[in-house]
């Protein structure tokens, strides 16, 4: 039996789920990666965890 559906036509007729390439502008998801960071590190300094 001949498989007719090869590994190019399997993945490309899968719907895009939002991977890497698809992401939206980097500047803001790395200000807000490190607004997280500052945050957090703040409250366990206020906390005294440290």
């Amino acid at each position: 039996m001949v498989d007719f559906m090869t590994t190019h036509s399997a993945t490309a007729a899968r719907a895009r789920t939002g991977g890497p390439k698809d992401d939206g502008p980097k500047v803001l998801e790395h200000v807000m990666g490190w607004t997280l960071v500052v945050v957090i590190a703040m409250l366990v300094t206020q906390l005294g965890l440290l």
